[in-house]
Protein backbone atom coordinates (compact mmCIF):
# COMPACT_ATOMS: atom_id res chain seq x y z
CA UNK A 1 0.00 0.00 0.00
CA UNK A 2 1.10 3.72 -0.88
CA UNK A 3 -1.24 5.31 0.70
CA UNK A 4 -3.45 6.55 -2.49
CA UNK A 5 -7.03 6.70 -2.01
CA UNK A 6 -9.55 8.17 -4.59
CA UNK A 7 -13.28 9.47 -3.30
CA UNK A 8 -16.20 10.31 -5.43
CA UNK A 9 -19.02 12.71 -3.82
CA UNK A 10 -15.98 14.00 -1.95
CA UNK A 11 -17.06 17.60 -1.88
CA UNK A 12 -19.02 17.42 1.60
CA UNK A 13 -20.53 15.69 4.00
CA UNK A 14 -19.18 11.81 4.51
CA UNK A 15 -17.32 12.03 1.19
CA UNK A 16 -15.30 14.69 3.17
CA UNK A 17 -14.98 13.42 6.67
CA UNK A 18 -13.66 10.08 5.03
CA UNK A 19 -11.03 12.44 2.78
CA UNK A 20 -9.89 13.96 6.37
CA UNK A 21 -9.93 10.93 8.03
CA UNK A 22 -7.47 9.25 6.24
CA UNK A 23 -5.40 12.91 5.47
CA UNK A 24 -4.88 12.53 9.27
CA UNK A 25 -2.99 8.96 8.51
CA UNK A 26 -1.31 11.35 5.60
CA UNK A 27 -2.68 9.88 2.77
CA UNK A 28 -2.69 11.40 -0.81
CA UNK A 29 -6.64 11.82 -1.91
CA UNK A 30 -7.93 11.74 -5.37
CA UNK A 31 -11.13 13.51 -4.71
CA UNK A 32 -14.38 14.16 -6.96
CA UNK A 33 -17.55 15.83 -7.02
CA UNK A 34 -19.88 17.23 -8.97
CA UNK A 35 -19.17 20.52 -6.79
CA UNK A 36 -15.86 22.76 -7.38
CA UNK A 37 -16.16 24.89 -4.96
CA UNK A 38 -16.92 21.97 -2.40
CA UNK A 39 -13.64 20.10 -3.91
CA UNK A 40 -11.57 23.02 -3.26
CA UNK A 41 -12.55 23.39 0.38
CA UNK A 42 -12.44 19.52 1.24
CA UNK A 43 -8.57 19.88 -0.87
CA UNK A 44 -7.75 22.58 1.90
CA UNK A 45 -9.05 21.00 4.57
CA UNK A 46 -7.26 18.18 3.88
CA UNK A 47 -3.93 19.96 3.46
CA UNK A 48 -4.34 21.23 6.89
CA UNK A 49 -5.24 17.75 8.39
CA UNK A 50 -1.76 16.17 6.70
CA UNK A 51 -2.57 15.30 3.50
CA UNK A 52 -2.21 15.92 0.11
CA UNK A 53 -3.95 15.09 -3.08
CA UNK A 54 -5.82 16.28 -6.33
CA UNK A 55 -9.29 17.03 -7.51
CA UNK A 56 -10.76 16.29 -10.67
CA UNK A 57 -14.70 17.12 -11.27
CA UNK A 58 -16.16 13.65 -12.04
CA UNK A 59 -20.34 13.26 -12.63
CA UNK A 60 -20.55 9.61 -11.87
CA UNK A 61 -23.08 8.92 -14.62
CA UNK A 62 -20.36 9.54 -16.89
CA UNK A 63 -18.04 6.46 -17.39
CA UNK A 64 -15.45 8.66 -19.67
CA UNK A 65 -15.06 11.13 -16.52
CA UNK A 66 -14.54 7.86 -14.64
CA UNK A 67 -11.94 6.60 -16.63
CA UNK A 68 -10.10 10.00 -16.86
CA UNK A 69 -10.09 10.60 -13.27
CA UNK A 70 -8.26 6.98 -12.80
CA UNK A 71 -6.18 7.70 -15.58
CA UNK A 72 -5.41 10.90 -13.64
CA UNK A 73 -4.51 9.02 -10.51
CA UNK A 74 -2.14 6.54 -12.43
CA UNK A 75 -0.42 9.77 -13.86
CA UNK A 76 -0.40 11.64 -10.14
CA UNK A 77 -0.17 8.86 -8.02
CA UNK A 78 1.53 5.83 -9.83
CA UNK A 79 -1.87 3.98 -9.33
CA UNK A 80 -4.53 3.87 -6.34
CA UNK A 81 -4.74 1.93 -3.26
CA UNK A 82 -8.52 2.22 -2.23
CA UNK A 83 -11.30 3.42 -3.84
CA UNK A 84 -14.39 5.08 -2.17
CA UNK A 85 -18.11 5.23 -4.21
CA UNK A 86 -19.44 7.66 -2.29
CA UNK A 87 -21.44 9.58 -4.41
CA UNK A 88 -24.90 9.60 -3.90
CA UNK A 89 -28.35 11.55 -3.91
CA UNK A 90 -31.36 11.03 -1.82
CA UNK A 91 -34.88 10.61 -2.47
CA UNK A 92 -38.45 9.38 -0.98
CA UNK A 93 -41.85 9.39 -1.90
CA UNK A 94 -44.37 6.11 -2.04
CA UNK A 95 -44.04 3.86 -4.99
CA UNK A 96 -47.33 5.78 -7.04
CA UNK A 97 -46.22 9.03 -6.60
CA UNK A 98 -42.69 8.62 -7.84
CA UNK A 99 -42.15 8.48 -11.53
CA UNK A 100 -40.15 6.72 -13.79
CA UNK A 101 -37.45 9.51 -14.17
CA UNK A 102 -37.55 9.33 -10.41
CA UNK A 103 -36.42 5.70 -10.57
CA UNK A 104 -33.55 6.46 -13.86
CA UNK A 105 -32.23 9.45 -11.67
CA UNK A 106 -31.77 7.44 -8.66
CA UNK A 107 -30.29 4.23 -9.88
CA UNK A 108 -28.03 6.13 -12.28
CA UNK A 109 -26.04 7.54 -9.45
CA UNK A 110 -26.82 5.84 -6.90
CA UNK A 111 -26.14 2.12 -8.08
CA UNK A 112 -24.41 2.58 -11.70
CA UNK A 113 -22.04 5.34 -10.47
CA UNK A 114 -20.84 2.28 -8.01
CA UNK A 115 -20.81 0.26 -10.31
CA UNK A 116 -18.67 2.48 -13.07
CA UNK A 117 -16.30 3.11 -10.23
CA UNK A 118 -15.70 -0.08 -9.61
CA UNK A 119 -15.42 -0.81 -13.55
CA UNK A 120 -13.01 2.40 -13.99
CA UNK A 121 -10.63 1.60 -11.33
CA UNK A 122 -10.39 -2.11 -10.81
CA UNK A 123 -6.79 -2.41 -13.05
CA UNK A 124 -5.61 -0.03 -10.67
CA UNK A 125 -6.94 -1.82 -7.80
CA UNK A 126 -5.54 -5.23 -9.84
CA UNK A 127 -2.11 -4.06 -9.40
CA UNK A 128 -2.08 -2.52 -5.70
CA UNK A 129 -4.05 -5.52 -4.62
CA UNK A 130 -6.03 -2.59 -2.73
CA UNK A 131 -9.53 -2.17 -1.50
CA UNK A 132 -12.91 -1.08 -2.55
CA UNK A 133 -15.12 0.79 -0.07
CA UNK A 134 -18.68 1.05 -1.33
CA UNK A 135 -21.16 3.22 0.02
CA UNK A 136 -24.67 1.60 0.59
CA UNK A 137 -27.07 2.31 3.52
CA UNK A 138 -29.32 0.75 5.95
CA UNK A 139 -31.95 1.43 3.37
CA UNK A 140 -30.37 -1.15 1.75
CA UNK A 141 -31.05 -3.60 4.45
CA UNK A 142 -34.39 -2.38 6.00
CA UNK A 143 -36.39 -0.98 3.05
CA UNK A 144 -38.37 1.95 4.94
CA UNK A 145 -41.53 3.15 3.34
CA UNK A 146 -41.73 5.63 0.95
CA UNK A 147 -37.96 5.16 -0.61
CA UNK A 148 -38.31 2.63 -2.96
CA UNK A 149 -36.16 3.75 -5.45
CA UNK A 150 -33.38 4.95 -2.94
CA UNK A 151 -34.10 1.44 -1.06
CA UNK A 152 -33.68 -0.33 -4.60
CA UNK A 153 -30.61 1.61 -5.89
CA UNK A 154 -29.06 0.60 -2.34
CA UNK A 155 -29.64 -3.00 -2.07
CA UNK A 156 -27.76 -3.29 -5.54
CA UNK A 157 -24.67 -1.38 -3.94
CA UNK A 158 -25.03 -4.50 -1.06
CA UNK A 159 -25.44 -7.02 -4.09
CA UNK A 160 -22.84 -5.66 -5.99
CA UNK A 161 -20.32 -5.95 -3.19
CA UNK A 162 -21.21 -9.14 -2.29
CA UNK A 163 -20.76 -10.00 -5.78
CA UNK A 164 -17.07 -8.47 -5.99
CA UNK A 165 -15.94 -9.75 -2.58
CA UNK A 166 -16.01 -13.34 -3.75
CA UNK A 167 -15.16 -12.56 -7.40
CA UNK A 168 -12.09 -10.72 -6.37
CA UNK A 169 -10.95 -12.81 -3.65
CA UNK A 170 -7.98 -14.74 -5.84
CA UNK A 171 -6.72 -11.08 -7.11
CA UNK A 172 -6.43 -10.09 -3.72
CA UNK A 173 -8.50 -6.85 -3.73
CA UNK A 174 -10.82 -6.18 -0.54
CA UNK A 175 -14.09 -5.17 -0.58
CA UNK A 176 -16.01 -3.35 2.35
CA UNK A 177 -19.17 -2.09 1.88
CA UNK A 178 -20.96 0.54 4.23
CA UNK A 179 -24.42 0.68 5.60
CA UNK A 180 -25.37 4.13 7.80
CA UNK A 181 -28.43 5.06 9.02
CA UNK A 182 -29.55 8.75 9.03
CA UNK A 183 -26.90 10.90 10.24
CA UNK A 184 -26.07 14.67 10.00
CA UNK A 185 -25.19 15.62 6.00
CA UNK A 186 -26.63 18.01 3.64
CA UNK A 187 -27.66 14.83 1.50
CA UNK A 188 -31.10 17.20 1.46
CA UNK A 189 -29.20 19.09 -0.59
CA UNK A 190 -29.68 16.78 -3.91
CA UNK A 191 -33.22 15.46 -2.52
CA UNK A 192 -35.97 14.98 -4.71
CA UNK A 193 -39.60 13.17 -4.21
CA UNK A 194 -43.20 14.42 -5.26
CA UNK A 195 -43.85 16.08 -2.09
CA UNK A 196 -42.72 18.88 0.44
CA UNK A 197 -43.77 16.85 3.55
CA UNK A 198 -41.85 13.88 2.28
CA UNK A 199 -38.95 15.94 2.30
CA UNK A 200 -39.38 17.91 6.10
CA UNK A 201 -39.92 14.47 7.32
CA UNK A 202 -36.38 13.22 6.01
CA UNK A 203 -35.13 16.29 7.37
CA UNK A 204 -36.47 15.82 10.98
CA UNK A 205 -34.45 12.05 11.06
CA UNK A 206 -31.25 13.27 9.77
CA UNK A 207 -31.15 16.15 12.27
CA UNK A 208 -32.05 14.40 14.91
CA UNK A 209 -28.89 11.82 14.51
CA UNK A 210 -27.04 11.86 17.85
CA UNK A 211 -23.83 10.74 15.09
CA UNK A 212 -22.34 12.50 12.90
CA UNK A 213 -20.15 12.09 9.77
CA UNK A 214 -17.00 12.56 11.46
CA UNK A 215 -17.80 9.79 13.49
CA UNK A 216 -19.01 7.58 10.36
CA UNK A 217 -16.00 7.88 8.93
CA UNK A 218 -14.28 7.37 12.03
CA UNK A 219 -15.92 4.29 12.32
CA UNK A 220 -15.36 3.05 8.78
CA UNK A 221 -11.15 3.86 9.17
CA UNK A 222 -11.27 1.41 12.18
CA UNK A 223 -13.48 -1.32 10.58
CA UNK A 224 -11.69 -1.47 6.96
CA UNK A 225 -8.29 -1.92 9.31
CA UNK A 226 -9.60 -5.35 10.84
CA UNK A 227 -10.96 -6.32 7.28
CA UNK A 228 -15.25 -5.78 8.36
CA UNK A 229 -16.78 -6.21 4.90
CA UNK A 230 -20.64 -5.20 6.13
CA UNK A 231 -19.70 -1.72 8.14
CA UNK A 232 -22.92 -0.99 9.92
CA UNK A 233 -22.09 2.49 12.02
CA UNK A 234 -24.96 3.06 13.93
CA UNK A 235 -25.60 0.69 16.81
CA UNK A 236 -29.31 1.10 16.46
CA UNK A 237 -29.08 -0.36 12.70
CA UNK A 238 -26.71 -3.13 13.98
CA UNK A 239 -29.87 -3.96 16.74
CA UNK A 240 -32.58 -3.26 13.73
CA UNK A 241 -30.41 -5.76 10.95
CA UNK A 242 -30.08 -8.51 13.53
CA UNK A 243 -33.91 -8.27 14.19
CA UNK A 244 -34.37 -8.62 10.42
CA UNK A 245 -32.47 -11.75 10.25
CA UNK A 246 -34.10 -13.14 13.06
CA UNK A 247 -38.00 -11.87 12.77
CA UNK A 248 -38.61 -10.16 9.61
CA UNK A 249 -41.86 -10.56 9.86
CA UNK A 250 -42.04 -8.24 12.65
CA UNK A 251 -40.04 -5.31 11.03
CA UNK A 252 -42.19 -5.50 8.25
CA UNK A 253 -45.24 -4.98 10.48
CA UNK A 254 -43.83 -2.16 12.16
CA UNK A 255 -42.70 -1.07 8.72
CA UNK A 256 -46.44 -0.84 7.59
CA UNK A 257 -47.44 0.71 10.75
CA UNK A 258 -44.80 3.48 9.99
CA UNK A 259 -45.85 3.83 6.14
CA UNK A 260 -49.68 4.50 7.75
CA UNK A 261 -48.56 6.92 10.05
CA UNK A 262 -46.33 8.95 6.65
CA UNK A 263 -49.71 8.38 5.26
CA UNK A 264 -51.73 10.33 7.55
CA UNK A 265 -48.73 13.01 8.40
CA UNK A 266 -49.15 13.86 4.62
CA UNK A 267 -52.68 14.01 4.74
CA UNK A 268 -52.36 16.54 7.62
CA UNK A 269 -50.27 19.04 5.58
CA UNK A 270 -51.69 18.50 2.48
CA UNK A 271 -55.26 19.59 4.26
Amino acid sequence: MQNRMMITGAGSGLGREIALRWAREGWRLALSDVSEAGLQETLKLVREAGGDGFVQRCDVRDYSQLTAFAQACEVKFGGIDIIVNNAGVASGGFFSELSLEDWDWQIAINLMGVVKGCKAFLPLLVQSKGKIINIASMAALMQGPAMSNYNVAKAGVVALSESLLVELAQQEVGVHVVCPSFFQTNLLDSFRGPTPAMKAQVGKLLESSPITAADIADYIFNRVAAGEFMILPHEQGRMAWALKQKNPQLLYDEMTVMADKMRAKARQSNG
